[in-house]
């Protein structure tokens, strides 16, 4: 493989930071600089996300993070995804006249997780208080930051439903009535605020623990959890059923849950250690494709060759099957992931791989679970038999639908933290009243079928499509990485770290690398359409190859040159050196560092 890269590999031993957006990687860059750790770095960084990627990422929304911590010696996983509300049950939304959750609206509303994972992260691993992390997403607030093109066309293009339908979006988005400019100065003084009252509720105590807990008391447990309340119970609002309902989220929800840590999903490949979340995320996808993958000669495959497009993709085909099957919380059912990651199973799996490209839904039928099986396939051909028409759709390229924001950090000690925070777009949900920010929309994964993973169930972790992810090989080289883009993040990062550990070491010309994905399974997101064979591949391949792949059978759409994926990585030597890179897709991401 060519090492073509569009900008240089980072490379230093100080510290490093890549992230989706330049301004997010300059501020992680300051933290580590005032001699914060990774992570203190990425919770400042992550809150910056929320203001600077406002139709990406908000303080409504959730995140898993994978961590090493030096000091523990070992990867973790902090699991900051809400759980459904206690009034979150199949009978109720049935009785809405509902049949599919909407994918925004109140009703869409899981408990709020990101602030608290920030919060655990902070206290637990990092060094630095409150103030020191909200005060750069603050300034943003409160001065402005320049408007993406993507954040103001948003905006502009729900103008008029935000005026109609969630008034208090359109007094903050629309301040004066008037939209945003594509890089204009766009400021959420709203938000500035709640970030301020925070901080002064925090510093109401001394000690950095004491007040960290008090931030985390005044969100959950105080002025945001009661302002959340007073609007979801009494407003109703309308959302993609094309009616009004009121949202299940209450200040009780809030006030008993907390973010946890955990520990990871694991497999090895070819002297590597891949870390995942446990199967309430989709993480174990890329996990159960590389054991997929092992029996087979990627090594000796043009890493943008149609052979290796069509392995790669026909294993995560089968991989993404099992998905729709068998994952979900763990805490409500048995989820046979150990089998699942087997090499055994692996192995039979891999014999489904032909020379062309299955239309078929393929989950494997495990002993014990027959019925699960039977019962969630004819789920899925009812659904798909009612559901929308499939057109071919990048959710990272949609203005109107949300996204993701990945964060990767190093710090010279030997932290890492890759972490893909998520949901409280604001184009999902209305903006609650005095706080400058809304909520998510994560309960849309769930199902409102019984006896499923993944049936709606108060308390049940939704089966989230957000999967940072850590590699640690055997010589002691180890890297952080992850992308946006909701079922595609495991397809974008597989590809990329097969490149990485098979072809290239430079990891910026890992990510630069003509990217790909299928649409085959039934997506994550309302109306959790399918689209039987298909195959995006970015035109940037060499057409010879683009043909190849519709010989194998493949239904290929072939997007825009270079706007497939948001990759950003970091890695480090087993020497010291430590390196990172991001995508030059969308011109956002950036990675910095010394």
């Amino acid at each position: 493989m060519t090492a073509f890269t569009t900008r240089p590999e980072i490379l230093g031993t100080f510290g490093v930071v890549a992230s989706t957006h330049w301004i997010a990687s300059a501020v992680g860059m300051s933290i580590l600089e005032r001699g914060g750790n990774a992570f203190d770095a990425a919770v400042a960084t992550g809150f910056v996300l929320q203001v600077v990627e406002p139709h990406l990422c908000g303080p409504g929304g959730d995140l898993p993070a994978l961590i090493y911590s030096k000091r523990n010696d070992k990867i973790e996983v902090i699991c900051a995804q809400g759980p459904a509300p206690a009034g979150a049950t199949i009978d109720h939304y049935r009785t809405e006249g509902l049949s599919l959750i909407p994918g925004d609206g109140l009703l869409a509303t899981v408990i709020p997780g990101a602030f608290d994972g920030w919060m655990l992260l902070l206290r637990d691993y990092g060094t630095m208080s409150v103030r020191d992390v909200l005060e750069p997403a603050i300034h943003y607030c409160e001065q402005g930051h320049p408007a993406l093109p993507r954040v103001a066309n948003t905006i502009g293009g729900l103008a008029d439903f935000f005026r109609e339908e969630w008034p208090t979006s359109f007094e903050t988005w629309l301040p004066g009535s008037v939209a945003p400019q594509p890089y204009g100065n766009l400021r959420n003084p709203t938000l500035g605020e709640t970030w301020r009252r925070i901080v002064a509720e925090a510093e109401s105590v001394s000690g950095r623990e004491r007040q960290i807990e008090k931030a985390r008391d005044a969100f959950y447990r105080g002025f945001v959890s009661e302002a959340i309340d007073r609007y979801v119970t009494n407003t109703a609002v309308k959302d993609a059923s094309g009616q009004r309902h009121k949202g299940v989220l209450t200040a009780t929800d809030m006030a008993n849950w907390s973010a946890t840590v955990e520990k990871p999903s694991v497999v090895d490949y070819h002297g590597w250690t891949v870390a995942k979340t446990g199967p309430w995320g989709q993480g174990p996808v890329l996990l159960q494709s590389l054991a997929i993958l092992e029996g087979m000669d990627i090594g000796s495959m043009d890493p943008c060759g149609d052979e290796f497009v069509h392995v790669v993709t026909e294993a995560m085909k089968l991989a993404f099957a099992d998905r729709e099957v068998y994952y979900g919380d763990p805490n409500f059912g048995e989820i046979p992931i150990e089998l699942l990651l087997s090499p055994a199973y692996a192995s039979e799996r891999r014999k489904l791989i032909g020379g062309n490209a299955s239309y078929d839904l393929r989950p494997g039928k495990l002993s014990g679970f027959e019925d699960q099986v039977d019962r969630t396939m004819r789920l899925l051909d009812a659904s798909s038999a009612t559901g929308a028409v499939y057109e071919p759709t990048m959710a990272h390229l949609s203005e109107k639908r949300g996204d993701t924001v990945h964060i990767d950090v190093i710090d010279r000690h030997g932290n890492m933290i890759s972490v893909t925070p998520s949901g409280g777009w604001l184009q999902s949900s209305p903006t609650i009243p005095g706080l400058g920010f809304c909520l998510n929309s994560r309960a849309q994964m769930f199902w409102l079928e019984p006896g499923l993973p993944t049936s709606l169930a108060p308390g049940k972790r939704p089966r989230t499509t957000l999967t940072p992810s850590l590699a640690f090989h055997e010589d002691g080289t180890r890297l952080a990485f992850g992308t946006p883009g909701g079922d595609q993040q495991d397809q974008w990062q597989l590809s990329f770290f097969l490149r990485r550990v098979h072809h290239v070491s430079n990891l910026q010309a890992a990510i630069d690398a003509p990217l790909f994905h299928t649409s085959h399974f039934p997506s994550s997101f309302h109306p959790r359409s399918r689209e039987p064979g298909s195959l995006m591949a970015e035109e940037n391949f060499d057409p010879r190859v683009l043909e190849a792949l519709r010989a194998r059978g493949h239904r290929l759409t072939v997007a825009e040159p270079w706007s497939v994926g948001r990759l950003t990585a970091a890695g480090r030597d087993a020497d010291g050196l430590l390196r990172a890179a991001a995508t030059p897709r969308l011109m956002q991401a950036y990675a910095v560092g010394r």
